[in-house]
């Protein structure tokens, strides 16, 4: 019944693995269809070899399994809060990939200092407050999520498709699944990029706002012209 929406968040999840984000299980890609209302997401704790299209889980978007007989990823409330909260995107996924984690447990966003961050986050990654003991002792994967979506009250997300929990990791969405874990893969060089830069010169000041437009709106814009029609 959601043989597409299971294959292509398979094929994403795999993707983790591919491109060098994720140790062990750390890490899951969902996908979402609001036409049907559901999500598929990697189960928890499963291996990437043990991985199939099968085994991924189909929840709905008050989280219940709708098909699938393994427990969805513990992470599925946070991916569920932010699919209610941003409702342009069609993927999420969170990884503690090196360099984007050092940043977040570093509570620091990540600076924008040249075009290769400008062509894809438009401006510094932002991190999240840290959650309160309440809200860690709560639901917390459902409090993970509002306190992104809460971060983002003055964000656009569709322009921003990247954030840093404090203390914990990086989430990415974009309008599908695969374009979650690309940006999860961009966001990881940039973090990289960006520490390394602080090492050359400690004091280099963050890219212009002209350049960072530039960059940016050429790629994503209403007059962009970067790539092919």
């Amino acid at each position: 019944m959601y043989d597409d929406l299971k294959q292509r968040v398979y094929e994403a999840n795999l993707d983790l693995q591919k491109h060098g984000l994720v140790v062990f299980t750390w890490g899951n890609v969902s996908g979402i269809d609001r036409g049907r209302g559901v999500i598929a997401i990697k189960p928890s704790g499963v291996s990437y070899e043990r991985l199939t299209p099968d085994n991924m889980v189909i929840v709905d978007l008050q989280g219940n399994v709708m098909e699938g007989d393994l427990r969805p990823s513990s992470d599925t409330p946070t991916h569920l809060e932010l699919y209610r909260g941003f409702s342009g995107i069609g993927g999420v996924c969170h990884t503690h990939s090196l360099y984007a984690t050092m940043w977040a447990q570093a509570q620091r966003e990540i600076p924008c200092f040249g075009t290769t961050h400008a062509d894809y986050f438009y401006g510094p990654v932002p991190v999240t407050d840290t959650l309160t003991r309440d809200e860690v002792t709560g639901p917390y994967e459902v409090n993970t999520g509002r306190v992104i979506v809460r971060r983002f009250a003055q964000i656009d997300p569709l322009h921003m498709p990247a954030v840093l929990v404090a203390n914990h990791g990086p989430f990415t969405w974009g309008k599908d699944a695969a374009q979650s874990v690309e940006n999860a893969v961009v966001l990881e060089q940039v973090a990289m990029m960006a520490y390394g830069t602080l090492l050359v010169n400690g004091r280099q000041d963050c890219i212009s706002q002209a350049l960072l437009d530039r960059h940016y709106l050429r790629k994503h814009g209403k007059n962009a012209y970067y790539g092919q029609r």
